[in-house]
């Protein structure tokens, strides 16, 4: 199977390397470098239906790129379009991961990135990618990135954890979540009001058992109004 390490300590590169008819897939645009013995090309990854779905989740392309070991053994060098960490998670029939928008980066053909509908409270609200979100299924490793450094928390059942939505960056597909207002203690108003003026915008709650997945920066402050 493809090795996945990352590379750099600094906004990092993912080094893959592949045998001979091996094949991964990535996002648009990643691919930085790579050995003669690899091919790369455009796929409507899972049908013109599935890409289309991928397209209204997140603002990726409607093709993603497919590398694929054709002349022998090679590697290649992948990199996330915006600055920050790279983390490597093992999805499996048992652990699917939900992804937040542009959060993808990279897996391994036995992974399948599909677009399925969110709940209610997240179309409505924030960056979960509307009322269509992506979610890692399958067998293999899976490769996501964060804008700044990225941190794991574990999630228990004893315990709801709230996370600002800007910075959350993929979760385990078993958690309860929901997206709304930070608790101020003051009513729906007050929380409203305080939401405003604290600058905290929305939020995720997580129940049950399982990963969260967040990255340090805010790209929607990054960006600036307008952008």
């Amino acid at each position: 199977m493809p090795s996945f390490t990352v590379t750099g300590e600094i906004d990092p590169f993912l080094h893959v390397s592949l045998r001979q008819k091996e094949k991964i897939f990535c996002e648009s645009g990643a691919m930085v470098m790579m050995e003669a013995p690899l091919q790369v090309k455009g796929q409507l990854r899972g049908g013109l239906g599935r890409a289309l779905m991928r397209r209204l989740a997140t603002d990726e392309s409607l093709f993603q790129q497919e590398i694929e070991a054709v002349g022998g053994d090679g590697d290649c060098l992948l990199s996330p379009t915006l600055p920050g960490s790279i983390e490597l998670l093992d999805v499996s029939p048992g652990e699917s991961y939900t992804l937040s928008d542009g959060s993808f980066l990279a897996a391994e053909s036995g992974v399948e990135v599909r677009a399925r509908m969110n709940t209610l409270g997240g179309g409505l609200f924030g960056g979960t990618g509307g009322f269509v979100i992506m979610e890692a299924t399958g067998q293999g490793k899976l490769a996501i990135s964060g804008f700044g450094s990225i941190f794991t928390i574990d999630v228990t059942p004893d315990r709801e954890t709230v996370i600002d939505n800007n910075h959350a960056v993929a979760w385990s597909s078993n958690l309860q979540f929901e997206v709304g207002m930070p608790q101020t203690g003051g009513g729906f108003f007050g929380n409203v009001v305080n939401s405003v003026t604290s600058g905290e915008g929305l939020v995720i709650r997580f129940r049950g058992q399982g990963k969260v997945v967040i990255c340090s920066r805010n790209r929607e402050i990054f960006r600036g109004p307008g952008q």
